[in-house]
């Protein structure tokens, strides 16, 4: 789930403990199907913060299982670690037990001393498992805005707050409906635990290899095609992962050495392989966790973020497929031989069950409007429709697997979110959250090019030190208002925030899909990464487009939307070719050519048609130009 995450290994668990990490699984699934779809058990129902608690209390204690406190002490499980997650499994549950007395008699004011320093504790748990889950940049952003309600007002605007004492600002952070239990915590529970244990699902049943084996049927024989594979399998298995080094360690593992073995240099496979994962977290329908809490902050349904994400989404994977065909033209590669090539028909033969499980899935979410259940539903058709098989048939010993790799995701992603819950908490408890917005714009004068310029690279910076689902709702919370202010779309705005924050998993020095996927290729991870941004650079223009044209994000009329989307189009294809130096029909450009043809790409996707005519104009007369060179050339 993290960019940190890469690079630590995990306890090889057995015997009982693997058994109690299972039961804990299952019923971290079970409580929330429970609460979900509003069931009952002898008139028991949970309190919305008691269903809250329990799920921390099932999930929070496998961070000091799974890994150690330090990358070297990977051996038996010491004392301190099963300490640390018997307490982070009895002290969420005696908070689910107490629950209604909590609402009730307001205890996020005032509570009994033994639950102050019970809160004390599980704070302090939280923050030692984020280090774990996600590194020190996430921890000490975590730290400094957990205790910034005791500094508050002694920092500068347009960070001056509010000052809290110890205790009100540990209560209202563990039994607050605003911290621990807000934004973040509401998505885990009633949007994203279930998508999470789907990804699980799929992978578990072989789901990555199927998306695989299609798209080698299909594109594998085409020009450069090995690199298409990678391209169309990561973007389909994005989708539903969520995560850029789930993707590129499950398809990257026989995408690069296939791209390697067909002429591609290494550096350049495991670009490839980087763009292309990174992108699946921006493909809809999962998105990863930003996408869920991007609805809960606009309070709208998540499966209009899911569209209006189509399309920019598809623009990104459109330039890396035109860079990757140029490159292939340019220097001769040829497609994979048919014969090597799993067969279409056959592939569908053995993963049809994957494509019912995905319409579950999607009739659900577009049709129905069951978000919260829809990934339970889709799940369920999965395993039972997986059984049919006996390779993707899922036996006692796997499904235990399956149950052990939810306990790993599901435990990471409740670190992280309580993580960022405490950021929030902080914010709103304090008042910076409602002001700071009014604050910066003030200072940048409402200047929107202004405004854009610093939340890219605030996104950018934030981005390089902390996960991205940190990184989108810091900045949601404190700077994305402010660019709503000056009339900018509210769900482009959060998107922009979010593909920003999206750009440091290629982007040096920190570059994580990168580095990861030079790993399996074994090639120099910096030169991978200037490798991606070069493949990837359409992704610097993507947002700024869409948040100045909203028909890009699907908000106009359709004549709006069908003009800047073709001018989109055709004007991400210039800028791909003049940036790999091949553009269809033409050819090979010449070096002097090359920016000329990005810049006339550039000019017709700005969003203005004055911008868009000048472009249009210069990217016609300069492919005629070179048309008829051509042809006089070979006359």
């Amino acid at each position: 789930m993290s960019q940190q995450g890469v690079g630590i290994r995990y306890r090889q668990l057995g015997g009982a403990l693997r058994a109690i990490i299972a039961v804990c699984s299952l019923g971290a699934i079970g409580v929330a199907v429970f609460n979900l779809f509003q069931l009952s058990f002898r008139g028991l129902i949970f309190t919305e913060n008691g269903y809250y608690y329990m799920l921390i209390a099932l999930l929070l204690p496998w961070s000091f299982v799974f890994k150690a406190a330090k990358k070297t002490s990977y051996g038996t499980l010491p004392w301190y670690d099963a300490c640390a997650a018997l307490l982070a499994f009895c002290i969420p549950f005696y908070l689910c037990l107490v629950s209604y007395e909590i609402q009730i008699r307001g205890w996020e004011v005032v509570a009994p001393n033994h639950v102050r320093v019970m809160s004390l504790i599980l704070i302090v748990l939280t923050v030692e498992a984020v280090r774990r889950s996600v590194g020190l940049a996430l921890t000490m952003t975590c730290v400094f805005f957990g205790l910034f309600p005791l500094f508050a007002s002694h920092m500068p605007v347009p960070f001056k707050g509010v000052d809290f004492d110890f205790w009100r600002m540990v209560s209202f952070h563990v039994m607050g409906s605003e911290s621990f239990l807000g934004i973040p915590m509401i998505v885990v529970a009633n949007l994203l635990l279930g998508f999470m244990v789907f990804a699980v699902a799929l992978m578990a049943t072989g789901g990555g290899d199927f998306f695989l084996k299609i798209a080698m049927s299909t594109l594998g024989h085409v020009r450069g095609g090995a690199a298409k594979v990678a391209i169309f399998s990561s973007a389909l298995f994005g989708s539903i992962s969520g995560s850029v080094t789930a993707n590129v360690l499950t398809t990257g593992a026989i995408t690069i050495p296939t791209m390697k073995r067909t002429g591609y240099p290494s550096y350049y496979a495991a670009a490839v392989e980087a763009c292309a994962s990174t992108g699946g977290v921006l493909m809809p329908p999962v998105m990863g966790a930003a996408a869920f809490i991007i609805a809960q902050f606009l309070a709208i349904p998540y499966i209009q973020v899911a569209i209006a994400a189509a399309i920019p989404s598809a623009l990104y994977y459109l330039g890396l497929f035109v860079q990757a065909d140029a490159f292939a033209a340019k220097i001769g590669l040829k497609g994979l031989p048919r014969e090597t090539l799993p067969s279409f028909k056959q592939t569908l033969k053995e993963g049809w069950f994957y494509i019912i499980a995905i319409i579950v899935l999607l009739w659900l979410l577009l049709y129905l409007g069951r978000v919260g259940q829809a990934p339970f539903y889709a799940t369920a058709a999965l395993l039972l429709l997986s059984m049919i098989r006996k390779e993707t048939r899922l036996t006692p010993r796997r499904f235990v697997e399956f149950l052990e790799n939810n306990a790993r995701t599901l435990s990471e992603l409740m670190a992280v979110m309580l993580a960022v819950g405490l950021i929030i908490g902080s914010l709103s408890m304090t008042g910076v959250a409602h002001g700071f917005s009014s604050e910066v714009l003030a200072l940048s004068g409402g200047s929107i090019p202004l405004l854009l310029f610093f939340g890219a690279l605030t996104s950018f910076i934030l981005g390089m030190g902390m996960s991205v689902t940190a990184c989108y709702v810091f900045l949601a919370v404190l700077l994305a208002p402010a660019l709503i202010k000056v009339g900018l779309y509210p769900l482009g705005v959060h998107l922009y925030v979010l593909y920003w924050g999206m750009i440091s998993f290629i982007t040096p020095p920190v570059a994580v899909g990168a580095i990861v996927a030079a790993g399996l290729a074994g090639a120099d991870a910096m030169k991978t990464g200037f490798q991606a941004i070069r493949l990837g650079v359409v992704i610097f223009f993507i947002p700024l487009f869409f948040v100045i044209e909203p028909a890009l994000v699907l908000h106009g009329s359709p004549v709006a939307i069908g003009v800047s989307l073709s001018t989109a189009v055709v004007g991400i294809i210039l800028i791909a070719s003049g940036i790999e130096g091949y553009l269809v029909v033409v050819g090979r450009l010449n070096p002097l050519v090359r920016p000329v043809v990005i810049l006339s790409g550039g000019l017709l996707a700005y969003p203005y048609w004055l911008t868009s005519s000048i472009g249009g104009i210069i990217g016609a007369c300069i492919i005629v130009g070179l048309m008829l060179r051509k042809r006089s050339q070979s006359g």
